[in-house]
């Protein structure tokens, strides 16, 4: 007997425990509504692309598809803010008296205008005052002509040849003279004065000229 009352009491506790949840729960989900929209210039009726479409003052958007098409999920009463360069913002306040819990919207956006600050053009003075100044005029290398001087074959190799090292090369040519001299280690080293090679290498030096007098090349 007292089992049961103890099963009754627990019972109706736990139903005054979750009846709140269930309560806060089911008002939650009232409030949110499903904002399937689509964005138009005032003017001529035409989709309007890549327009932000946010929540004021909440850390949630989206943007709005080629076709100015957007869908966005947010609560009763939220204020959309549209943003899009060269159209005028807008604000848009979502009711709180929409039955169910979608919403088709049409968004209307006007051409914002700008204006620039006045340009005049003065003429030059006289026709040889015209000549010195497209004659003498230095203008500055577009990107073509930078890669263009970049890449070419005469900077690059007087680039290679007055270039210092780096440390990491020189720690490479260095571990590099090591390990061939840690191949000799207690033997004799091959000499390359007997070498075809080499002195194949060495005739074809001497027949470019790479042992002349490098003060006669500087003149």
């Amino acid at each position: 007997m007292r089992l049961k009352y103890f099963t009754r009491i627990s019972l109706f506790f736990l139903a005054c425990a979750t009846k709140p949840v269930i309560v806060f729960s089911q008002l939650s989900y009232d409030k949110i509504v499903q904002i399937n929209g689509v964005v138009m210039t005032s003017d001529s009726l035409y989709g309007v692309p890549d327009v932000v479409v946010s929540v004021k003052n909440q850390n949630k958007g989206t943007y709005t598809s080629e076709l100015g098409v957007f869908a966005l999920v947010c609560f009763k009463g939220d204020t959309l803010q549209f943003r899009s360069l060269g159209y005028t913002p807008k604000d848009y306040v979502i009711p709180q008296n929409i039955k169910g819990n979608s919403l088709s919207l049409v968004q209307m956006l006007s051409q914002d205008t700008f204006f620039l600050n006045e340009t005049i053009i003065h003429a030059l003075p006289s026709k040889e005052h015209f000549n010195f100044a497209f004659q003498n005029l230095i203008i500055d290398d577009d990107k073509y002509e930078v890669a263009r001087k970049n890449t070419d074959l005469a900077l690059i190799r007087m680039l290679s040849m007055t270039t210092l090292p780096s440390g990491r090369e020189n720690q490479q040519f260095a571990q590099q003279n090591a390990a061939y001299r840690a191949a000799y280690s207690a033997q004799q080293q091959p000499m390359n004065i007997l070498s075809p090679i080499k002195w194949g290498q060495f005739i074809e030096a001497w027949k470019r000229g790479d042992f002349r007098n490098k003060k006669a090349n500087s003149y």
